[in-house]
């Protein structure tokens, strides 16, 4: 039998991956499809009048085969993908596509839905329910549930389009970004390059199939980190051109894709009544309106970019000749070692992956929640590097399974990420399976993992968005965890990140991995003091791809037809925004920009990390005001945002935790915008 097609009987609802095989995913979609079909169609033709449990509470169960199969297999997509999960993808994106508008668009299911919204206040029902029901109502209606017929047929056939276009996005950026790693065979240029980092690049370059030599694989950011560190100024050269030009030529150019999916978007967000895409997004959103979250971006910008050339001035000393891109890391790196006495290079034998998982991230969880961490060896993973570890809560009762798939590696996208493969819900008796997902460098075999200071901020991040599915306390599975704004969903994981810096956690995992020493006081107070340094780069490059991401997407359809240079748009965007710094790109430029493109859920909602940044840093201010890491500080935050996933509205049980509407002020501050 079709492992997909009952439910898993391994611990916690885990799919089953030591009896899963490529061959099942398609049965199970196609199983799954028609079994949630056929669901819909009992409901709609229920007798009498519709009721909340025959229509609203049987639509939340409904499609659990197809929710098995969708959730690993997408897992596989994006972590773990080959020829064969390309060629299933290519089949099942449209086929989604097109199961999801069946169901959106049922005329009989809307009007039983519809019926139960226009009498909603009369139904007795909880807050959480009624919610559901205005969600559902509400998201019909935005999937095109009112237009004609015509027009129903004609957005079916822009969706599926759609989804056969992000996923060839995504196919072709990972081929791509593999066939642009640079591979290097002269030992001396790679000068500057820790020892561990050096036998991590010629292990890649072995498993990519190079007989001798070492590969630098590329990240998804434009910024590559071992930039910061290479003495060889041409091979810093070649490895940004390698980084900024995926995606521009050859089998893998993607910018044909790219003005396709923007067209699309834009005569799909017409079709629906919306000005452009931009407007159909944020209407969705915490930020109301395109012209609320632009207005933010833009009043950030004249700051950052006086901020960015304050610092290219001081960094121009340091070359021969003018200062490029390419050298701006490295400049930064030095600069930060003499005016600091910081080295990150220093500070990574004090940063070993194992401390830092577990006296670190568990700890401050822990600290704060009184959760604690049993690792399984035992369970089955659709790849080998995935470890697994139980959370209970501090009363011993099970919480869920926390999943981390750590190692870089050629079948897995840039980036990091967090999966749910299990949503919490009471009314389907479901506790969290959570996964993030890293790209480390995974070390030769008996060897340390040493990270960088931004690695483990990125471990601490993704964890973030981990507790906020694994805290999930709510009824219906279709505001679990993190379905949130998405403009509100890096909120919780940004919080997060204060933790790598809180004395008692820092001292506990910040140890040297051979003597067990802490990391030296010295090295500790010029880590932060630097903390603030380089923002006006950080803060340009973001905004610089967050208004990229706007310009894209607040196309009329009649404008968007007329683009056909995708290059040339995106500087004529950024000249627009006053955000086109000659040697401050974007953190992604068009061409690989996956958060965008590649169907990741991003799309016009770049801007959703500094919005929430804004609840972020005023977060931080809170927690110092009441002590900072204190089991009742984390249990308010526990109970008023992380456990109510969307069962609320977002910004309610933002001011139910901090008394009061988000504050701007300590966003300024921490960014060196402030006056």
């Amino acid at each position: 039998m079709n492992p997909f097609l009952a439910p898993s009987a391994l611990p916690w609802g885990l799919p089953d991956t030591s009896r899963i095989t490529d061959e099942h995913y398609l049965p199970a979609f196609e199983a799954g499809t028609a079994e949630q079909r056929a669901e819909v169609a009992a409901i709609v033709a229920g007798e009498g009048g519709p009721t909340f449990d025959d229509t609203v509470v049987a639509l939340e169960r409904s499609g659990a085969t197809l929710d098995r199969v969708a959730r690993l297999f997408f897992t596989r997509v994006s972590a773990d993908s080959s020829p064969a999960v390309r060629e299933i993808e290519a089949q099942v994106a449209p086929m989604l596509a097109a199961h999801a508008d069946a169901i959106a668009l049922d005329p009989g299911l809307f009007a039983r839905i519809d019926a139960l919204h226009a009498r909603r206040h009369d139904l007795g029902l909880d807050a959480e329910s009624l919610r559901l029901l205005e969600r559902h109502h509400r998201d019909m209606v935005r999937a095109g549930a009112r237009l004609g017929p015509d027009e129903q047929v004609r957005l079916r056939e822009l969706n599926a389009e759609l989804s056969g276009l992000t996923t060839r996005f995504g196919a072709a950026l990972l081929a791509g970004a593999n066939a642009a790693a640079v591979h290097v065979t002269d030992r001396d240029r790679l000068g500057g390059l820790s020892d561990d980092a050096v036998a991590a690049a010629a292990t890649a370059a072995a498993e990519r199939g190079h007989d001798d030599g070492w590969l630098i694989t590329l990240v998804l950011p434009t910024a590559q980190p071992a930039l910061a560190v290479l003495t060889d100024r041409s091979l810093r050269e070649e490895l940004f051109r390698a980084s900024t030009g995926r995606g521009q030529g050859g089998e893998h150019d993607t910018r044909d894709t790219v003005l396709a999916i923007v067209r699309l978007r834009a005569e799909r967000a017409a079709l629906l009544g919306y000005p452009d895409h931009a407007s159909y997004v944020i209407d969705d959103a915490t930020a109301g309106t395109a012209e609320a979250a632009v207005a933010m971006l833009e009043s950030l910008v004249p700051a950052a970019v006086a901020n960015a050339d304050r610092e290219a001035a001081e960094l121009a000393g340091g070359v021969e000749g003018d200062l490029e891109p390419w050298d701006w890391a490295f400049e930064a790196e030095r600069v930060r070692r003499e005016r600091y006495a910081v080295d990150d290079a220093a500070l990574r034998p004090y940063l070993e992956l194992d401390r830092v998982i577990t006296d670190g991230v568990f700890r401050a969880a822990s600290g704060l929640y009184g959760i604690t961490f049993t690792e399984h060896t035992d369970l089955p993973a659709y790849h080998p590097d995935v470890r697994w570890w139980e959370v209970r809560d501090s009363d011993g009762e099970p919480l869920g399974l926390f999943g981390a798939d750590l190692w870089a590696r050629p079948s897995k996208r840039g980036g990091a990420w967090m999966n749910s493969l299990v949503d919490q819900s009471s009314l389907l008796g479901t506790r969290p399976v959570v996964l993030n997902t890293l790209n480390l460098n995974k070390p030769p075999a008996g060897e340390p993992a040493l990270l960088t200071l931004d690695e483990v901020r990125t471990l601490f991040h993704e964890f973030g968005h981990a507790l906020h599915g694994l805290f999930s306390e709510v009824e219906y599975p279709t505001f679990a965890g993190t379905s949130v704004p998405r403009d509100f969903v890096e909120f919780p994981s940004q919080v997060n990140e204060m933790w790598l810096e809180d004395p008692q956690v820092l001292t506990s995992f910040a140890r040297h991995h051979v003597t067990g020493e802490p990391l030296p006081d010295e090295l500790l107070a010029a880590s932060q003091a630097a903390r603030g340094y380089g923002e006006g780069f950080a803060t340009t490059e973001y905004l610089a791809a967050s208004l990229l991401d706007q310009a894209w997407h607040r196309l009329s359809p009649a404008e968007a037809a007329g683009i056909t240079d995708v290059l040339a748009f995106e500087q004529q965007a950024l000249e627009a925004a006053g955000a086109a710094h000659p040697l401050v790109p974007p953190r992604y430029r068009s061409t690989y920009f996956n958060h965008v493109f590649g169907g990741s859920g991003y799309a016009a909602a770049y801007y959703s990390y500094i919005w929430a940044e804004v609840l972020d840093a005023d977060t931080v201010a809170w927690f110092g005001e009441h002590g900072g890491l204190r089991r009742e500080n984390g249990d308010r935050f526990r109970r008023e945002v992380l456990s109510r996933g969307g069962a609320v509205d977002a910004m309610e049980a933002y001011r139910a935790f901090r008394g009061r509407d988000p504050e701007i002020a300590p966003l300024l501050a921490r960014r060196g915008l402030a006056g």
